[in-house]
């Protein structure tokens, strides 16, 4: 996760990553947005403003175009609320959940999260501003994210910003999950067993071994992240020793980790 916030007199920076994801299908505009009610006025073009002059932006600099997330600008519309309310810039009051737990609340699957925040007259100094800080800069023009979902709040008589940006991760099911990592083994010479309920419950356990049984592996794995794409290089070194000639895939839901980033389990068998 990466904030950052934007004072007219001044910047501040945090850093916190996660693994890069796989890309992920959302709406691509941001006429989805929630409507920016609650007795404040309806600002959803002035955010729209600020979505096209940062892909503007991103496309000037060879950066592939950002995707409108309404899950994204929900969570940055909770918290540019807040920020209304309260008057000084701010990435957390007191009492609020936080970047991360706020974009998981709001429905929001990622593995990278970053926020700018700002206050300024119009949309196109909110953008200039950013544009002029470093900091700022690079999370708008980063390559790693995709996603964003932008809010703008007016309050004494300026605009409060929030843009919330991510690495957007697939919501998979465990089956789709197997079927991802099946896919690998495969590639690697080894063929799929049938064994799926006990990988499975591999998976969903933090044993070191499995209890004795018929179909006893010679060797396991479990493994949690975002990023299936390719497999973890125990494995790897494992399946290329030639020892192995199949293997049984479980995939369970993910063990909470505390960090609100998408996440996926699995565990392999081989035998």
């Amino acid at each position: 996760m990466k904030i950052l916030s934007f004072f007219l007199a001044g910047a501040l920076a945090a850093l916190i990553t996660a693994p890069q994801p796989p890309t992920a299908q959302a709406q691509s505009s941001p006429s989805a947005a929630p409507a920016q009610s609650g007795g404040l006025p309806d600002l959803r073009g002035d955010a729209e403003q600020l979505f096209a002059l940062g892909n503007q932006a991103r496309a000037q600099a060879g950066v592939a175009r950002l995707v409108w997330d309404p899950d994204l600008a929900e969570a940055a519309l909770e918290h540019c609320r807040k920020m209304a309310a309260e008057g000084p810039l701010s990435h957390r009051y007191g009492g609020e959940l936080s970047l991360t737990a706020r974009a998981a609340k709001a429905g929001a699957y990622f593995s990278l999260i970053e926020e700018n925040i700002a206050i300024g007259p119009t949309p196109g100094a909110i953008h200039q501003s950013w544009m002029q800080s470093p900091e700022h800069r690079e999370n708008l023009l980063n390559p790693q994210v995709n996603h964003v979902g932008i809010a703008i709040v007016p309050a004494r008589g300026v605009l409060y910003a929030v843009a919330d940006f991510s690495a957007a991760v697939i919501r998979l099911t465990p089956q789709q999950i197997e079927a991802q990592v099946a896919s690998l083994l495969r590639s690697n010479g080894v063929a799929i067993l049938p064994q799926t309920a006990v990988a499975r419950a591999a998976c969903a356990s933090d044993d070191a071994w499995l209890p004795p049984s018929a179909s006893q592996p010679a060797w396991m794995i479990r493994w949690q992240n975002s990023d299936l794409s390719h497999l973890p290089q125990p494995l790897v070194r494992q399946l290329k020793s030639g020892k192995y000639r199949g293997a049984a895939v479980g995939g369970c839901p993910a063990h909470l980790d505390n960090t609100a980033f998408t996440s996926y389990r699995v565990a392999v068998l081989l035998y």
